[in-house]
């Protein structure tokens, strides 16, 4: 058996790769553990910094080996933070040189699998080798187009919609099968189609904590703890959830503290917001290490998870959800769909719509105001779905399976 699959060969395809960090990394490591040849196509990691990582150098094309997983890197455009040209060009050049390297190389390698968690412009260099090579492909999908596309504010004309859903057409129905984040996800692959292909259900984990570190202090004065922690952008809502933290009364925000963990393009506007409303008790700490990420966890009394009011979103259910079920902690979701859905039936925390900030501010008072035996209801249930559903090497092997078309 062991010989069998020594032989066998998967070719992951990804804009982002190990040192970035994303669950690419633990599939392909996993899926190397159990025997298999695994290479990657990937671009020069940037991100989330927009910078090249040091001591890397942005050429055209290079070749290294990690962990015994042979890596085939692009050139990568930097400078996306601050640019949407910039973050455009990004994915339409990966999309150019990664399917020069996958024509080359993807011949030699038995299946494909594309990590789909940004623009699906990046998939194109793994569907080719179903187009020319008849490669079994198979796509996890973690954002669905081209609903994201106008979620990030690309205005809905019949050019566009055309494009795209043309774009979306060829992608898909030169995929073989299909693994999704979001049950939901279903709807809106199997109107592209032109033949019954089989989909399945396969959640985001949660990211492993180290449990070893001593937790982090937040202040030197004893306060409940709201904590948000992740890619700060403007589809994460953070405004409203300042907003909303900025009209709890004095007494009870003096009880409190809204920390704010991660970077991105949306910060320094949320800072501004802080320092011309005078939103006391609001922290930003900058970006952190994730495999420290849980003293910041320890540390915290409620974990948030936020996003704005569009479609697109209640399909999503964020990867910060399961790690905040991990992390065994009350979750507060400002969110609507099947995210907000877990939480309440599962009995997670709470969730409140995005863009009502009288009701965001009440569960941030009823939080405050929560007792112990209520949030210890919350954290049994917590550890409950995270050794079930959101299992992380049952979802590894139900993506394997897929891949090698065993499931």
């Amino acid at each position: 058996m062991e010989e069998i699959l020594s032989q066998k060969s998967i070719l992951i395809v990804s804009e982002y790769f190990y040192p970035e960090e994303f669950k690419i990394n633990e599939i392909a490591l996993a899926w190397k553990e159990k025997g298999y040849k695994i290479g990657v196509v990937t671009s020069v990691p940037t991100y989330p910094i927009g910078e090249v990582f040091q001591p890397y150098k942005n050429h055209f094309y290079q070749h290294e080996i990690y962990e015994g997983i042979d890596i085939y890197r692009v050139r990568s455009v930097t400078g996306y933070k601050k640019s949407i040209f910039k973050k455009i060009l990004k994915y339409f050049s990966f999309m150019f040189f990664a399917t020069f390297v996958t024509l080359k190389i993807g011949k030699k390698y038995d299946y494909i699998f594309g990590f789909d968690i940004g623009a699906l412009t990046c998939m194109i260099p793994a569907v080719v080798l179903n187009k020319f090579y008849k490669k079994r492909v198979v796509l996890w999908i973690l954002d669905i187009w081209p609903d994201s596309v106008y979620a990030y504010g690309f205005k809905k004309t019949k050019f566009l919609e055309s494009v795209l859903n043309t774009f979306v057409r060829f992608v898909y129905r030169n995929t073989s099968s299909f693994a999704i984040s979001g049950e939901r996800f279903r709807d809106k692959v199997i109107p592209y189609l032109d033949a019954k292909k089989e989909i399945v259900y396969a959640p985001n984990w949660a990211d492993e904590l180290d449990e070893t570190y001593e937790p982090f202090s937040f202040s030197q004065d004893e306060k409940i703890h709201f904590t948000f922690a992740g890619n700060i952008g403007k589809v994460q809502n953070l405004d409203n959830v300042i907003k909303a933290f900025g009209k709890i009364d004095a007494t009870l925000c003096k009880q409190a503290q809204l920390n704010i963990i991660g970077d991105g393009s949306y910060l320094e506007t949320l800072k501004l917001l802080v320092e011309q409303a005078k939103i006391s008790n609001v922290v930003f700490w900058g970006r952190k290490p994730r495999n420290e990420m849980q003293r910041y966890f320890q540390a915290s009394d409620f974990l948030i998870v936020s996003l704005i009011d569009k479609p697109i979103f209640s399909l999503t259910v964020p990867a910060k959800v399961q790690t905040y079920i991990a992390a065994k902690k009350p979750i507060i979701a400002i969110l609507e769909g099947d995210a907000a859905k877990i939480i309440d039936e599962n009995k997670l925390g709470f969730s409140v719509k995005p863009n009502d900030l009288n009701a965001i501010k009440n569960v941030f008072v009823k939080s405050i105001k929560l007792s112990k035996d209520e949030k210890e209801v919350f954290i049994q249930n917590s550890h409950r779905l995270s050794e079930t559903i959101f299992s992380k090497e049952k979802i590894i092997d139900k993506l394997l399976a897929i891949t090698i078309g065993d499931s």
